[in-house]
């Protein structure tokens, strides 16, 4: 190997070593899930009377016959393999087709399978939960002075690294960014992406929308569709991240007094920015992260690249919650008028599937729920930021 080519590769391994050793500085430590005992199980109930369940759970039957029937799934100190999972899906499948009561519910549940529960917060044991939706938005296909906000698919020069290649110690640890030719570097910020043309001849633009702020938002559900002016309508789904860390605007305006936190949703930032168009730029360049597209024939599609159920799929940190998962949860919903007003918080409680992540979707405190699409959807979504809790099911080893 010659001195330049050397090089290249040591700047290589240094940068992504170094990278690596900060990012397992911020990872979490202790596992998430613990099994909980009999006496501690919830009462076991759900408010959609099961319907969409079962597409959720087909849904997630079919990535898992994708992947090897032997590889696992961990439950807080026990391992499941995907075929054990497979046939914990379908035994609960085949139950609920009864139309259980909860009583008949809780009695299957107690005889036939294991449950977790997430650790929660740092400082309780409570999960935040907040909603997240599939937004629609007006574009074309063609750049014009209506349409002039580009929807990109991802860079060719984009790269990942896995780290584990390094070190096994780096196990599940990758980078994204850009070679320079001498080294790896960060991928450009959103600021550099919007402003100073960054990505020209390196990205195709999938389409092009009217409104900057839709645009944002689509980022951060992560996938939408589209109406375009010929009368078609396009699915775009998450392809890539520019690697750069998710900082929430929200949060930024809380802490600059332009939101009270007390009325903080999305379409109060929403209401905040359209008032303020001289402060657009700053505040969403503060989320120096960026999104890239492709499109899809359906969707939405979560991570697990299978189609979300409204009402039943949830976000959660895949790395180190077990995805998919048969999981139930407890937290609030909204109760809305024929005006599209918040008349008040309700308590609920149902059974989801863990199908999807996204990059605000941090540790074992949060967890994030699919609403759909629609006027309803984008209300509850927007607005949801209630605490609860969250259990995973499992059937038991024994069972055959």
């Amino acid at each position: 190997m010659n001195y330049s080519a050397l090089h290249k590769l040591l700047s290589v391994i240094f940068f992504a070593i170094m990278l690596a050793c900060f990012i397992a500085g911020c990872t979490v430590k202790k596992y998430p899930i613990v099994r909980i005992s009999s006496s501690e199980y919830p009462e076991f109930s759900d408010d959609m009377l099961y319907d969409g369940l079962e597409h959720s759970i087909l849904q997630s039957i079919s990535y898992l016959k994708k992947v090897p029937s032997v590889r696992k799934f961990k439950f807080g100190k026990d391992f499941f393999s995907s075929a054990h999972m497979i046939k914990s899906f379908e035994h609960f499948l085949n139950f609920i087709h009864t139309k259980p009561s909860k009583q008949e519910l809780k009695k299957f549940i107690d005889s036939y399978y294991l449950v977790y529960r997430s650790i929660g917060g740092s400082k309780s044991e409570q999960v935040l939960f907040t909603g997240y939706y599939e937004p629609v938005l007006q574009g074309s296909l063609e750049q014009s002075a209506e349409y002039i906000f580009p929807v990109y698919a991802r860079p060719h020069d984009l790269i990942n690294i896995d780290l584990s290649l390094f070190s096994p110690r780096f196990k599940g640890e990758r980078i994204t960014g850009r070679y320079t030719g001498q080294t790896i570097v960060p991928y450009h910020e959103r600021k550099e992406i919007e402003h100073k043309n960054s990505l020209e001849g390196k990205a195709k633009q999938l389409a092009w929308v009217k409104d900057r702020i839709d645009l944002f938002f689509l980022q951060i559900q992560g996938s939408g569709k589209i109406d375009l002016d010929n009368g078609k309508t396009i699915n775009v789904h998450y392809h890539a991240t520019n690697g750069r860390p998710y900082r929430s605007i929200g949060k930024l305006l809380i802490e600059k007094g332009k939101i009270d936190r007390s009325q903080m949703s999305m379409q109060s930032i929403r209401s905040y920015l359209h008032n303020h168009p001289e402060e657009i730029d700053a505040v969403l360049n503060y989320n120096c992260s960026y999104v890239f597209f492709k499109i899809e024939e359906d969707g939405p599609l979560g991570c697990l690249e299978v189609k979300l159920t409204p009402g039943r799929s949830i976000a959660l940190d895949r790395r180190i919650f077990p995805l998919p998962a048969l999981s139930f949860i407890e937290t609030k919903k909204p109760l809305i008028d024929s005006s599209g007003r918040i008349n008040a918080w309700t308590d609920f409680s149902r059974f989801v599937m863990s199908q999807d992540t996204g990059g605000a979707i941090r540790g074992p405190g949060r967890a994030d729920l699919f609403y759909g699409n629609g006027k309803y959807a984008e209300i509850a979504a927007g607005h949801m930021q209630h605490i609860g809790k969250l259990y995973f099911l499992i059937l038991k080893p024994e069972i055959s």
